[in-house]
């Protein structure tokens, strides 16, 4: 194993990474399916209209589902016998960052499709959309950091997908709760200052759950 970090063997695993979704593109569009899905049942129940507070939390929790079914595959199509080889080629904070902003990249997608869809089928309640793009940006960071350390740590069980399923839940509440928020400061359009808080609290937020993604995966990683 590399002792220290060598930035081309990152960009080389993400080239892998993104090769590989390409590749396999069924991946990709099932989780865009599922979107689309639980956009459109949404659209038959709520023909009425639907109100801005509802608009949002819809939002993240069909976020936060696609993101788990996004960030799952992360580990678990890795065999046995494909892990000893990255162990012994790449350093294990290489690995874990390249997992990290891949999973991070394709949340960003998800949104991007989530945004063009909900907006689509149901409405674009939004006032202020600066605001509303960093929330997503920074949510989407903290989600997809968290999820892929407990994609690996689910990845170590035999039930992966229900132990990553619960797992995920208290970790990423913070991060649903402060997006939660911020979702409503844009919807409404309130000032900015009223957000800044809420802002910085997501931010080390995210700081805090990659630094532990970054800490805590070598421990993993010789399991």
């Amino acid at each position: 194993m590399q002792s220290n970090l060598n930035t081309s063997s990152i960009i080389a695993l993400l080239k892998k990474e993104f090769l590989l979704e390409f590749r396999q593109k069924t991946s990709l569009a099932s989780i865009l399916l599922y979107v689309l899905s639980i956009v459109f049942i949404s659209f038959l129940s709520f023909k009425s209209g639907i109100k801005p507070d509802v608009w949002g939390a819809l939002f993240w929790l069909v976020l936060f589902f696609a993101g788990i079914n996004a960030a799952s595959k992360s580990f678990f199509t890795e065999s046995k016998a494909r892990s000893i080889y990255n162990y012994t080629l790449y350093h294990p904070t290489e690995f874990v960052i390249s997992k990290i902003i891949y999973n991070i990249v394709l949340l960003w997608v998800v949104c991007l499709c989530s945004v063009l869809t909900f907006g689509w089928m149901i409405s674009f309640p939004v006032q202020n959309v600066l605001l509303f793009v960093l929330t997503l940006l920074l949510g989407s960071a903290a989600l997809g950091g968290s999820l892929t350390l407990m994609s690996c740590i689910a990845s170590k069980t035999g039930n992966s997908y229900s132990v990553m399923s619960l797992l995920s839940m208290p970790v990423c509440i913070p991060v649903m709760l402060l997006s939660l928020r911020l979702t409503k400061n844009a919807i409404d359009g309130l000032d900015w200052l009223v957000s800044y808080k809420y802002l910085g609290g997501l931010f080390i937020i995210d700081v805090i759950i990659i630094s532990l993604s970054l800490f805590l995966f070598r421990y993993l990683w010789k399991e």
